[in-house]
């Protein structure tokens, strides 16, 4: 990645290279965080009549040294500077507010990293939330980061593929509640008092999932006698040529959710459905950035070969292992693909080696693409239910349901006087099992998916 040495930004002031992370406050900021993390419950707040709690003085001397921090911290970073001044106020108002259930809306919406895309920029947020896949308590968080923005991937989205809100980004360092599966940093998840009428931006860690990636990918390679294209051997063990592919991936991805066919808007409306209505979903996106990477290749785009690959291994060998069982969406469209390119001939597992037909994978990849597009198309005119049952159906055709499934014997198996949103209750956790592939793969793999918690680019060299 290009890092910016000297830059003149939007809001005025001047970025420099100084790494935040080795300015003496960063570590006492990060430890004073640490040291609220545990004191915090479920919704943020603290409770001063609990086992292990700490005074209120010794809480807000603490929350102090978090303050004292990121104000020694910002002279670094003038492109923060009306966020750190809203930050260092929230803070404040939630220790003389007696720290009940933070609100950070203030800081929030004072925080437009969208409208500072400059490759290599740092930026050091602090907000009490969540992180989606790590921790699902809102915690006060602290992470440094750099954008990821080179000049061939502004041009492309400037060009081809808009999508104003998109940040890709790198860890430098950051809290505990990152320390885990979290590869996003997404405004949904911060504690504020009401939800702003728009977010403004949403950033993926693209180093955190090449590390991934590779790690996991490496040991599948390994596990099932895969033999790889040399070129895609080499993008596998070149960590920054990976993260080039998943920060163009994610780019083409995320604006996917709102272009198309879309009979519905499932992550914008938040609505009850059944779970493999988000996997299909989250599998459009994907596919989508797929057959967009076949013609960037076609093209002589020298990233496009390296996406197509990125979303094959990732969804065939790492989402249908991750997670839990419970309605896990990404598994089941990881599942669904392999599924999909096993009973077009694609994929072989023969004599215990998987072979790839490497030819036909991106024609027959594009082909699923299609029919999930023709399933959004047709569904416009098809109501809700109706919907569901032939996206099942779609679904059921390449992967097996539980046997034990009400949705699998039909609609006269369920009672469709309840409205649909009841009838999710009757989608069994894991609807459609692993394969015997699968399982047998998963106890090959689980220790190294398991140790990929919390890596960043370096936990992958």
């Amino acid at each position: 990645m290009t890092e910016i040495l000297v830059q003149d930004l939007p809001g005025g002031g001047i970025a420099t290279d100084e790494r935040v992370i080795d300015h003496p406050a960063w570590p006492v900021l990060k430890t004073a965080v640490e040291e609220i993390r545990p004191w915090q419950s479920k919704d943020g707040s603290i409770d001063f009549g609990a086992e292990g709690a700490p005074s209120r003085a010794a809480a807000k001397a603490t929350l102090e040294r978090v303050v004292d921090a990121v104000q020694e911290l910002a002279p670094l970073l003038p492109n923060n500077a009306a966020y750190h001044r809203a930050l260092v106020a929230d803070l404040r108002k939630w220790a003389d507010g007696g720290f009940v259930v933070p609100d950070f809306l203030d800081s929030l919406l004072a925080f437009q990293p969208a409208g500072q895309r400059a490759d290599g920029l740092q930026h050091l947020v602090v907000f009490p939330m969540y992180t989606q896949n790590g921790n699902p308590d809102r915690n006060l968080e602290a992470v440094v980061l750099r954008m990821v923005w080179p000049d061939w991937l502004a041009e492309l989205e400037r060009t081809r593929y808009d999508n104003p809100l998109f940040l890709g980004i790198t860890f430098e360092d950051f809290t505990a509640g990152y320390d885990t599966n979290s590869a996003v940093l997404f405004p949904e998840t911060i504690a504020v008092r009401e939800a702003p009428e728009r977010f403004t931006w949403g950033g993926i860690f693209c180093d955190r999932e090449a590390a991934r990636f590779r790690k996991v990918t490496e040991a599948a390679v390994d596990t099932l006698g895969l033999e790889l294209p040399d070129d895609i051997r080499a993008m596998v063990s070149d960590q920054e040529r990976c993260e080039k592919a998943f920060v163009l991936w994610d780019m083409v991805h995320d604006r996917t959710h709102s272009h198309g066919d879309l009979p519905f808007d499932p992550f914008m409306i938040k609505q009850r459905q059944p779970f493999w209505m988000y996997g299909l979903e989250e599998l459009r996106c994907d596919l989508t950035a797929f057959k967009e990477a076949v013609k960037l290749e076609a093209e002589g785009n020298a990233h496009g070969r390296d996406v197509q690959y990125a979303v094959l291994f990732d969804r065939m060998f790492r989402f249908p292992l991750s997670g839990d069982r419970v309605r896990n969406y990404d598994g089941l469209g990881g599942q669904l693909l392999f599924a999909y390119l096993h009973k077009h001939d694609v994929v072989r597992w023969t004599d215990n080696t998987l072979k790839i037909d490497w030819d036909r994978a991106p024609q027959v990849t594009n082909q699923l693409c299609a029919e999930i597009e023709e399933l959004y198309r047709a569904g416009i005119d098809r109501p809700k239910l109706v919907h569901w049952f032939a996206a099942y159906e779609l679904v059921s055709t390449y992967l097996a349901p539980h046997p034990g499934s009400r949705w699998a014997k039909g609609p006269d198996a369920l009672d469709l006087t309840l409205p649909p949103r009841k009838l999710v209750d009757d989608v069994l956790p894991d609807e459609f099992p692993l394969s015997m592939f699968f399982e047998a793969l998963a106890k090959k793999l689980k220790d190294v998916i398991a140790s990929t918690k919390g890596i960043t680019a370096a936990g992958a060299a």
